[in-house]
């Protein structure tokens, strides 16, 4: 690599990404094993006012994770935290660029407690890559030395294993593994997990484990059996089943009259959805996924299983759901291929009671990690109120970048339809969006149905903090 020149770092060029390796300087330190460390710098695609700098260590023993070694990885981190205008990482140079297991290290995580030496040491550093309009001008004219805070990662992750890596022609490189989590009320928990290294912060699909041996040191050559236990643990799709609550009495008349209710599931993953609504709720599901190749790691590691009232086919979702849009007005839903080469669209006669959407934008610099923007065109919103019973909705998850992104969502869907409800999901990063083609009235309206009672059981509070918008 050639040298680099310092000077490029006095100024912000937003979404500019630099990422270099220097000689270790700190090798005295526990934390900086390495003979190298890899630093990294991200500009902000937004800039902000006044300019603000950020330092991050990188965890031990995760310097390959794509998390910390992507530039995708570092935008999400960066976006994590809207306020800064640049992002320095630094971490040991990687050993492996693919390793199979990680362990977390408690007794050297301890060694660096004090983050003051650290910070010392690695300030004159941090000041050669600071940008010029960092350094404040005091009273007397004089350039005031900014402060450069140290941001921590924590995912609760204890100690993971790759089950395996492979590549869909349209997602890209995917991993499975095997984690142990720290949960936020201490206790432990197994499970697998499904990323994509092109949102690599984002966990596509996870699901409980439990290991058929309990006495174990690490996780290789330990096997796994998955919980069946009704349970939805990624964060934002129990409140995207509790969004169901808006139309819980159209659901609960539906079920009366023996017909089973219908979803369509835009962005498979592992499946964990489309499980949930067809075995909880006694949905008939069909499911949109890009990649086959994720349906086949969804068959192999998570359970999906298509069948009576499962069924999931390969497609582009904008176009499939504009396609079954046309086919709709014109003779009924047909031409999409199950799996197994079957017409699957011919047990979804007429609508869909509700759409789920769950797909990332595969570029958060675009204003949202969820969902792509092609998805908010008001003609693909229009196809999707198309295949909508007149009770029907749209059920969505959003992750945006900053407030005006998210509004910019909101606006687009007031546009196109009648009603629009909110759940806070309180992580701090995502918002369920339920759009109704009607004007249905605020959900506490709705009577007590034996819907909205099994509802309520398996998405708890989450029912009661919708909110009109």
């Amino acid at each position: 690599m050639s040298e680099l020149d310092p000077t490029i770092f006095k100024t912000i060029v937003p979404s500019r990404y630099i990422t270099f390796i220097i000689p270790n300087p700190l090798l005295h330190l526990d934390h900086f094993h390495s003979q190298e460390l890899r630093i990294s710098i991200l500009d902000s695609p937004l800039p902000s006012k006044p300019t603000q700098i950020a330092a991050m260590l990188v965890p031990i023993n995760r310097e390959s994770d794509w998390i910390f070694s992507t530039e995708q990885g570092h935008l999400q981190l960066l976006l994590t935290f809207s306020h800064l205008s640049r992002l320095i990482i630094i971490g040991n140079s990687p050993n492996s660029p693919h390793p199979t297991s990680y362990n977390h290290s408690p007794v050297l995580s301890n060694c660096i407690a004090d983050s003051s030496v650290v910070e010392e040491k690695l300030f004159p550093l941090l000041i050669e890559l600071t940008p010029t309009l960092a350094f404040r001008r005091t009273d007397g004219g004089l350039p005031e030395i900014p402060e450069i805070p140290f941001l921590s990662y924590e995912d609760g992750v204890i100690r993971s294993l790759v089950l395996e890596r492979c590549v869909g022609q349209c997602v890209g490189e995917m991993l499975v593994e095997d984690v142990e989590l720290e949960l936020e009320n201490g206790d432990r928990e197994f499970r697998r997990r499904l990323r994509f290294k092109r949102m690599p912060n984002l966990v596509q699909t996870q699901i409980r484990i439990r290991p058929k041996k309990v006495d174990f040191v690490d996780m290789e050559g330990v096997e796994f059996e998955v919980v069946d236990d009704g349970i939805l643990v990624n964060p934002y799709l129990t409140p995207m089943v509790a969004g169901l609550s808006v139309i819980a009495s159209y659901l609960d008349a539906q079920i009366g009259k023996g017909i089973k209710p219908k979803a369509l599931c835009l962005g498979v993953g592992g499946g964990a959805l489309l499980g949930f609504l067809s075995s909880q709720l006694g949905f008939l599901v069909l499911g949109v996924e890009i990649d086959h190749v994720v349906l086949e790691v969804a068959r192999r590691y998570f359970g999906l299983v298509h069948g009576d009232l499962v069924h999931v086919c390969v497609g582009d979702v904008i176009e499939m759901i504009e396609k079954f849009a046309t086919s709709v007005e014109n003779d009924g839903l047909h031409g999409c291929c199950d799996l197994d080469g079957s017409d699957c669209l011919d047990q979804f006669h007429g609508k869909f009671d509700v759409i789920m959407v769950d797909l990332d934008s595969s570029n958060a610099s675009m204003g949202t990690s969820a969902p792509p923007l092609q998805f908010l065109q008001k003609s693909v919103l229009l196809a999707a109120k198309t295949l909508l019973s007149k009770d029907g909705v749209v059920i969505i998850n959003v992750i945006p970048s900053d407030q005006s992104s998210y509004k910019q969502v909101i606006t687009e869907f007031q546009e196109v339809f009648a009603g629009l409800y909110e759940i806070d999901v309180g992580n701090g990063e995502n918002f369920v969006l339920i759009a109704s083609t009607s004007e249905i009235g605020h959900v506490y309206c709705h009577y007590q149905s034996k819907f909205l009672n099994k509802l309520k059981q398996v998405s708890g509070s989450y029912v009661d903090s919708i909110r009109m918008i």
